[in-house]
């Protein structure tokens, strides 16, 4: 097992973790009694926070030739101020102690997979079958987590949350690091990715399908509830999406090869117009839960794709910047505006309305994608990518 099984585990209750924050935070401040908008704006928060911390966090990984203990760090300054977070009831204060929570547990995922790409690489497996363990967790905490807060109440939310991330800790500290790098990373060269035009474009390109996957990360449980669902079908809904991506990343040794990245994220793209069309019709809460089959194949194969698509597109040096740019972008920028936006159409109208418009954007990012594949092959990196493909296939 190369001792990744305890790789696999950190990520297993990392994800776990992060099942609490993303699914029920947002119910968590419906309890508190805050408004759509304010709502909206706290959760635009964290993404705002690791769109800075995210690149500064990964550079330091590279600069240091360490992904471990900078993924410590960040789980452990996690753990510490998520417990003030789940202590302040005031929406003012609220604002400043999530910027410094994110800070530190944005980050902690991008490394965790940052670090399962090099691992993959030098261990010679897959790196679905390593990033399989966090969409696990992820889903058995969203299924678990579900009854538990249903019995316990929403209002003990970080006792679940502080207990998966204590168990991920210990995995981290036995977990192996990422062979160093020989070159040591150099700030002004990682200055340059950010005029690197394929990189360039191929962020802006991610930026409409990732900005209707984190509002749906937003306001999937708000939806749920508005159509009759409760608490435990916010979490049966999180463990189907999950479980399907799960299935995608251990299978993905035997599709992903077949075909370039960026063919496969057109392929996604494409389910993601697919799945906001349905979803903005749906009639009831369990249409919605068969609808999160469709999570797996978009999330899954659009996320490890783009990953692998991006260390292609960087130094090697500079993997972990490169990485955590990319999740920035996915989860950090797209984040901000999805939940300022998604708050405001929320308000204006209602959650229907937002995934009808959600359609829309993954219809621009789908054509976006189409358009970005055809220039990249055009160029001298991309016909070579195409020759290796048809020489391997």
């Amino acid at each position: 097992m190369h001792e990744t099984w305890k790789l696999k585990g950190m990520l297993f209750f990392f994800h776990s973790a992060m099942t609490i924050i993303i699914s029920y935070m947002p119910v968590y401040f419906q309890s508190l009694g805050l408004t759509g908008s304010e709502i909206g704006f706290l959760l635009a928060v964290g993404p705002f926070a690791a769109i800075l911390a995210q690149p500064v966090w990964g550079f330091m990984s590279d600069r240091w030739r360490t992904v471990k203990l900078v993924l410590l760090l960040c789980l452990c300054g996690a753990i510490v101020i998520g417990f003030a977070v789940f202590q302040m009831k005031e929406f003012i204060w609220l604002i400043p102690l999530l910027y410094i929570f994110f800070t530190f547990m944005s980050p902690a995922g991008a490394l965790g997979d940052s670090l399962a790409q090099k691992i993959s690489y030098q261990k010679g497996v897959s790196f679905g079958s390593i990033r399989m363990w966090g969409s696990l967790g992820f889903g058995t905490s969203s299924l678990v987590s579900g009854y538990i807060l249903a019995v316990i109440g929403i209002e003990y939310i970080y006792y679940v949350f502080a207990f998966f991330l204590l168990i991920a800790i210990v995995f981290c500290l036995k977990a192996p690091d990422s062979e160093p790098s020989k070159k040591k990373a150099d700030l002004k060269q990682a200055l340059r990715l950010g005029k690197n035009p394929m990189f360039a474009l191929f962020l802006l390109m991610v930026i409409s399908i990732s900005l209707t996957h984190r509002i749906n990360d937003s306001f999937l449980g708000l939806y749920i509830v508005e159509l009759g669902g409760n608490e435990t079908m916010i979490g049966t809904a999180w463990f189907i999406g999950v479980i399907t991506e799960a299935c995608v990343f251990a299978l993905s040794a035997f599709w992903l090869r077949r075909f370039h990245p960026l063919t496969f994220i057109s392929i996604a793209a494409v389910l993601y117009v697919v799945r906001w069309l349905l979803m903005g019709i749906v009639p009831n809460p369990t249409g919605v839960l068969f609808l999160q089959v469709l999570h797996g194949l978009t999330f899954g194969i659009f996320y490890l794709t783009a990953f692998q698509f991006v260390t292609r597109l960087v130094p090697y040096e500079l993997a972990s910047t490169g990485h955590l740019l990319f999740v920035s972008v996915f989860f950090g920028l797209s984040g901000v505006i999805g939940s300022l936006l998604g708050g405001a159409i929320i308000d204006a109208f209602d959650v229907r309305m937002l995934y009808q418009t959600m359609f829309l954007l993954a219809l621009i990012g789908f054509i976006g994608s189409f358009l970005y594949r055809m220039y990249y092959f055009k160029t001298d990196q991309g016909k070579t990518d195409k020759q290796k493909m048809t020489a391997l296939n």
